[in-house]
């Protein structure tokens, strides 16, 4: 069985990825997912603000008056509260691709343009194979337009892409009036691939001590079924590689993503939830479901059930789910 592939023009042993999750602030990890057989790593991603608060520490030891700007300061997050700073980030880089053979991708979250494009280029000096820009914007003005949204998002894309002789992918958003022309857009800023979906956590509110805290619900295989239609609606019409994201748990998922059109597949939350051995579970999964379908490579399955190659076409549109509505068995109590 042929599970090679390629992504962002890297050559790959097995479609099956592992996505941006705290399992990869540890060496001793990345080289336990490259035994149980994954065919790249994405780092945990740098955020935006981590890096900002660096540089406003850096100006506070530098310039030091007694609390100058200490509402700046005490804004962020402490330190502490970030997993590493850019440094280790940086040094996990070397020494990741010291130890393995893999491909590694690094990944950057937040929105500015501006701030990235000296830190990706620092990712990329460091050994990176590739990077992924995860964005993550949570527009409350009702001043800022959709357009502003957009326009923004591709800069970012734009300024790293043109920076970098690294292949960029970008973790869109699913919440785009066209995602379809958004794809299309980032596609013709510089991004090499496009990972669906970014997934935003949402924050609950504790009643006991009446406070906002944040959340964190990992995904269920249900939530394949949103990268799912919207990479099969997409393969063949732009030219980008895709990456499903989100509700992998199975070799099944993993082949689904691949017929709509997916070049690999992205998981965390199954790994978190049964450990790094369970890739292992998932590749057999996969090769079974191949093997049952006389598939001899995974070329032979990308793409078989995108919507330019199915026989029905209008199950990934708006036809289906007035099916799907008006044939939904209702019990009779």
């Amino acid at each position: 069985m042929n599970l090679e592939t390629s992504y962002l023009g890297l050559p790959l042993k097995s479609p099956l990825v592992v996505s941006a999750s705290p399992l990869s602030e540890s060496l001793d990890n990345i080289k336990r997912m490259e035994d149980a057989g994954a065919g790249a790593v994405v780092l945990y991603s740098l955020f935006e603000e981590q890096i900002r608060q660096e540089q406003l520490a850096l100006f506070h030891h530098t310039t030091y008056h007694s609390d100058s700007h200490a509402e700046a300061l005490s804004y962020f997050p402490e330190v502490g509260e970030y997993h590493t700073d850019s440094r280790g980030y940086l040094n996990l880089i070397r020494r990741a691709k010291e130890a393995v053979d893999i491909p590694i991708i690094a990944s950057l979250n937040g929105t500015t343009p501006g701030r990235w494009t000296r830190t990706a280029a620092l990712i990329e000096q460091a050994g990176a194979d590739a990077l992924e820009l995860n964005l993550y914007s949570i527009p409350t003005s009702p001043q800022i337009t959709g357009d502003e949204v957009e326009r923004a998002d591709l800069e970012v894309v734009s300024s790293v892409a043109r920076a970098l002789s690294i292949p960029v992918a970008v973790k869109l958003s699913p919440f785009f009036s066209s995602p379809v022309n958004m794809a299309a857009r980032f596609a013709e800023a510089g991004a090499k691939g496009l990972v669906l979906f970014n997934r935003f956590y949402q924050p609950d509110i504790d009643l006991e001590l009446l406070e906002v805290k944040p959340g964190v619900t990992l995904s269920t295989p249900e939530a394949l079924r949103l990268p799912l239609r919207w990479i099969a609606i997409m393969y063949g019409r732009i030219e980008v590689d895709f990456a499903g994201s989100s509700g992998v748990h199975s070799g099944d998922d993993a082949a689904k993503l691949l017929l709509a059109g997916a070049k690999v597949t992205m998981m965390a939350a199954a790994l978190l939830r049964n450990g790094i051995d369970f890739l292992r579970t998932v590749e057999q999964g996969l090769c079974e479901f191949m093997a049952q379908h006389e598939y001899e490579s995974v070329s032979q399955l990308r793409g078989a059930l995108s919507q330019m190659h199915t026989e029905n076409p209008a199950a990934y549109e708006r036809a289906q789910y007035m099916r799907a509505i008006l044939n939904y068995p209702v019990g009779i109590s």
